[in-house]
């Protein structure tokens, strides 16, 4: 019977083979859809698993607020390692990472550099915490000594080759020279080391000796023992306020007490993180890498369970449109004997055929899409197509899909009275009508859902992009490592000024994109020992040219000027720091504040300026307290080029850099693209909405034009009897249409609360963000009936068209 039920499925198949290709095309949309997105999905939650014991590796985080600032940092203190082995039982081990950023690096017997885009001071224990192997050098010895490193597999061969790297020495940033001490394998791209190639010891670093608990620069990671729960250390380490942090403070702010710190709206508290829910769960200051949100997660899985329930709803539409052909096929083998689960098992035969044909086809087209969908995601996934596990998901999978799919469509078939069939009247006693019109109408809410998310996420994109920075953005080249020129650092500033296609220039480490940063306590030389009169604010090195080069607005006061010799001492603050004064930008003129809150030999600032808020985080954050001073020390500079041709500029900006500094690398990126980058996963998202949207509606249309036809067919002697009586084609056109568009309405009525609520919980994360306006409401219930009748109308006018003398013969 199995076999006898697998020919006759395929006989039926073959017989009607545009709804046949109609089945499959849809089914395998969605399931290839749908794969793509569970290939994502689990990429994203396998980071940083790959390490032994992930799940007991856990990194410490402080949240913080003090000087009018709250912040959450991925790094603390650098006592705080080792104070935590010492306090707790349950950590077996710890160590810590100080990232160092991008870092110049050659032979010692070379002049040319080459640059490594991540490096970062590890302790010792790095290997055993991570259980990372060395392709060649000795884990037990490797960075216990001063002024070595271990480099990655593919840095080691840029610069000497795997075998033949330990030993060698090195230059970084031509200032300081290392001995490799061994060679590790690259990272994975799912780890959270998955840019960095220079590793450098701890040991020697003099700063991280130095026990400071108010200074927050190091990630520090802790393994429990087997049998610790990180839940119980938590307590204990928020003691360590009372404990550690508090006895520091006190050298700069003598008598302050925990109970002073609470009381003025002030915390510390410190806490752990489990290692593997940092990617999708951390958002936070000074992160090794850039994270993604688990809420892109929950979004993508619920496009991937749309797809995949409107392909099963469009073979439901489509079979059941087609089962009034089949009405007599079904009267006659009732007539002759056939029982209703024998009917049943033939037609849930034939879906699991269509749902096996529909896999292999969706494999196909997932694996054509594959190098799109990876450059739009900005991943390297590859199908697992030698994995046992990945075909047991994939059939177990199909099987459920074919038993979701073919169940109604079985079950209404085998519904079919034979003697109705056999009269000719089976059309008139199909029904069933309320739960295919319910498909359509559930089709079509997932549709304008979608169509309205999909407007929201790019209308918030073309707002974050269009919107006023408070700076600009547009037409500024960033010159990296521009600290090599030493001395003629401003020499090569001064040439490039003078080129007729720039406008201006600028030295400085800070600008407006993702970049490290850290923040200072600053205290006013009146009250400087009252921490209700601290203000934390981010202190960046400037020159006098940074604020016209970026086009800030000064609201009072003055930029800086070489006349005045007194600037080295003067600061020029931003909005939200005055308002953390407590003044207004005017009252704040003259004013006098230091980072040095001991008070003893302290340098005071005098503020000269108050420049206008611009944004130099994510538009999800507040704008925070900023303070600009005179620096030279600067890694990079900005410069602002006229409208033109770039090409021509940035080839004599860097033959001025070729003369001043050779050998030195020339790398330089735009701003606007700088800024972008914060904003890529918004972007992803977006690009991602768009096409599964597009996929969704291709797939709904199918199942809408499915009951067009069946409708069609039902009513062909009613279409028939209106004609004879003198309706023309419109008049028949506009009824069958009508019957979908009241359909298609409710689906609008019902969708668009829910995407509105949805969207608004999705801006909820954004502190700067759109407000949903009822254009967005038109525009998608506009799409969606445009779809529709695009859909529907075909089927209608040709039924419409149809002799009537045809439409009412009776067999």
């Amino acid at each position: 019977m199995f076999r006898n039920n697998i020919k006759i499925a395929w006989r039926n198949l073959k017989k009607q083979p545009f709804f046949t290709f109609l089945n499959t095309f849809g089914l395998a949309v969605g399931m290839a859809g749908a794969l793509l997105i569970c290939l994502y999905i689990y990429d994203e939650l396998s980071y940083d698993k790959m390490f032994t014991d992930a799940d007991r590796i856990h990194r410490v985080n402080v949240d913080i607020k003090f000087g009018g600032e709250a912040r959450n940092f991925a790094v603390t203190p650098a006592p705080m390692a080792e104070t935590i082995k010492n306090d707790f039982d349950e950590v077996e081990l710890v160590t810590r990472f100080r990232a160092r950023g991008s870092m110049l690096i050659r032979k010692t017997d070379a002049r040319a550099n080459v640059k490594e885009e991540e490096s970062t001071f590890v302790d010792p224990s790095f290997f055993a915490m991570f259980d990372i192997p060395l392709l060649t050098g000795d884990s037990k010895t490797a960075l216990t000594q001063p002024n070595t490193l271990v480099l990655t597999e593919t840095a080691a061969k840029k610069h000497f080759g795997v075998e033949n790297a330990v030993g060698q020495t090195v230059v970084l940033n031509n200032t300081e020279n290392y001995t490799v001490a061994g060679v590790i394998p690259d990272f994975p791209h799912n780890s959270f080391l998955r840019d960095y190639t220079i590793f450098l010891s701890m040991t020697g670093n003099g700063d991280a000796e130095i026990v400071n608990w108010g200074s927050n620069n190091y990630q520090t990671y802790i393994k429990l023992i087997p049998t610790a729960k990180a839940e119980d250390m938590q307590a204990q380490l928020r003691g360590f306020l009372g404990k550690y942090m508090i006895p520091g403070v006190q050298q700069f702010l003598p008598g302050i007490t925990e109970e002073q710190l609470i009381a003025a709206g002030n915390y510390v508290v410190y806490s752990t993180m489990p290692m593997t829910d940092i990617h999708l769960h951390s958002h936070r200051v000074a992160e090794l890498s850039s994270n993604n949100d688990i809420q892109s997660i929950y979004i993508l899985s619920f496009i991937a369970l749309f797809l995949i329930v409107l392909a099963s709803v469009n073979f439901m539409n489509l079979s059941t449109a087609y089962s009034l052909k089949r009405a007599k096929e079904v009267g006659v083998r009732k007539a002759l004997g056939s029982k209703k689960g024998e009917l049943i098992r033939q037609f849930m035969m034939e879906s699991g055929v269509v749902s096996l044909i529909s896999l292999i086809f969706a494999l196909i087209i997932a694996s054509a899409a594959l190098p799109f969908f990876n450059d739009l995601s900005n991943k390297d996934i590859a199908i697992p197509y030698f994995s046992w596990g990945f075909w047991l998901i994939a059939l177990l999978s199909t099987i459920t899909l074919a038993l979701l799919s073919g169940s109604y469509p079985a079950f209404f078939m085998s519904r079919f009275m034979p003697i109705k069939v056999l009269k000719g009247s089976g059309e008139t006693s199909v029904g069933g009508g309320k739960i295919r019109n319910g498909l359509v109408v559930f089709q079509f809410i997932i549709s304008v859902f979608l169509i309205v998310s999909t407007i929201v996420v790019y209308q918030q994109l073309d707002y974050i992009n269009n919107k006023d920075l408070g700076y600009s953005k547009d037409q500024i080249l960033l010159i990296d490592d521009v600290y090599t020129a030493g001395t003629r650092m401003e020499t090569f500033k001064q040439e490039v000024k003078q080129l007729a296609f720039v406008e201006n220039a600028s030295l400085s480490s800070f600008f407006p994109t993702p970049s490290d940063r850290s923040d200072s306590t600053f205290a006013p030389e009146d009250g400087a020992t009252e921490q209700e009169n601290a203000v934390s604010m981010q202190r960046w090195g400037v020159d006098q040219d940074y604020i016209p080069t970026m086009d800030f607005e000064l609201l009072a006061g003055r930029n800086f000027d070489p006349q005045f010799g007194a600037d080295s001492t003067s600061i020029i603050v931003n909005e939200t720091a005055v308002s953390l004064m407590g003044l207004s930008p005017e009252e704040a003129l003259g004013k006098r504040y230091t980072p040095d809150m001991a008070l003893e030999n302290a340098e005071f600032f005098t503020i000269i300026g108050v420049v206008k808020n611009f944004h130099f985080d994510s538009l999800r954050e507040n704008i925070e307290a900023l303070s600009l001073h005179l620096d030279g020390g600067a890694r990079s500079m900005a410069v602002k080029i006229k409208a033109g041709n770039f090409s021509n500029a940035i080839a004599s900006i860097e033959r001025i850099w070729n003369t001043i500094v050779p050998g030195e690398p020339f790398n330089y990126t735009f701003m606007e693209d700088s800024f972008n980058e914060t904003y890529q996963a918004e972007q992803r998202l977006g690009r991602i909405f768009i096409i599964f949207t597009v996929l969704s509606i291709l797939i709904a249309c199918l199942g809408l034009f499915g009951l067009a036809i069946f409708n069609a067919e039902k009513k062909t002697k009613e279409i028939g009897i209106r004609k004879v009586l003198g309706a023309g084609v419109t008049q028949i056109t506009y009824a069958l249409t009508l019957d979908f568009l009241k359909l298609v309405g409710i689906a609008i009525l019902v969708s668009l609360p829910l995407g509105w609520y949805a969207m608004e919980r999705w801006l909820e994360d954004f502190t700067y963000r759109i407000e949903i306006g009822w254009s967005v409401f038109v525009l998608a219930s506009l799409l969606a009936i445009v779809i529709s009748v695009l859909s529907v109308s075909y089927q209608s006018i040709k039924a419409a068209v149809v002799n009537p003398i045809k439409s009412l013969k009776t067999e």
